[in-house]
């Protein structure tokens, strides 16, 4: 039985909890999962009993507890430095670090118009202007590690990066963000990944419907 117990929220909606579970699934970290769903209109008051911040997701690791989830992959990479979850290489590691903070503060127009959703027939939406620099930022980001690494990757294999960036090809996908070769290319590489295809299955397969982020 693993030490560590992550607290996730909905496979189908739940960016924030899809990427420490695919970074740590992904780099072959054992954890046992613990899905706790907000069905409720306002989460879900069971989330209380095991996070900070009533949100998900949420690492136990013993008596510690780390909550958000870049923290959640930065602690797994130094409790399993083996398992790379950074590029070797600091130069490389600061840019992965800083787009991942990016992903993390930012692009908030395409968050609002555009949730993840798993089981989304994909088709196109009006977007606004906002949405469409979100789009263009991430796009240039993509091209630039791509274009430097050589692919397939953001920084050649799979890191915490792609993992911080998974939810976008869900909604890149979902939406028709993009045309863009390269774009299209990486989406298809995390779209094959075991951890990612584990995912969309039980994310398809669940009941829950939550209307505010059926667009």
């Amino acid at each position: 039985m693993t030490d560590l117990i992550l607290y996730i929220g909905n496979k189908n909606y739940s960016s924030w909890s899809m990427r420490p579970w695919l970074a740590l699934r992904e780099a072959g970290i054992a954890f046992e999962e613990r899905l706790v769903p907000f069905d409720f209109a306002a989460g879900n008051p069971a989330f209380a009993e095991f996070s900070p911040t009533n949100r998900v997701p949420v690492l136990r690791h013993g008596d510690v507890t780390v909550w958000e989830s870049l923290a959640i992959i930065e602690y797994a990479s130094e409790l399993f430095p083996e398992r790379r979850l950074w590029p070797d290489d600091r130069s490389l590691r600061a840019r992965a670090r800083s787009i991942s903070c990016e992903m993390l503060s930012g692009f908030s127009a395409l968050r609002a118009q555009c949730p993840m959703n798993v089981r989304r027939t994909p088709s196109a939406i009006a977007l606004s202007d906002a949405t469409k620099g979100d789009i263009t930022r991430i796009e240039d980001i993509w091209q630039h590690c791509l274009d430097d690494a050589g692919g397939p990757f953001l920084f050649g294999t799979f890191s915490a990066a792609d993992a911080m960036y998974a939810p976008v090809v869900n909604r890149f996908e979902i939406y028709r963000l993009s045309d863009n070769p390269a774009v299209l290319a990486y989406m298809k590489a995390i779209k094959s990944l075991g951890a990612w295809q584990e995912w969309e299955k039980a994310g398809i397969a669940e009941p829950w419907v939550i209307a505010g982020d059926e667009v």
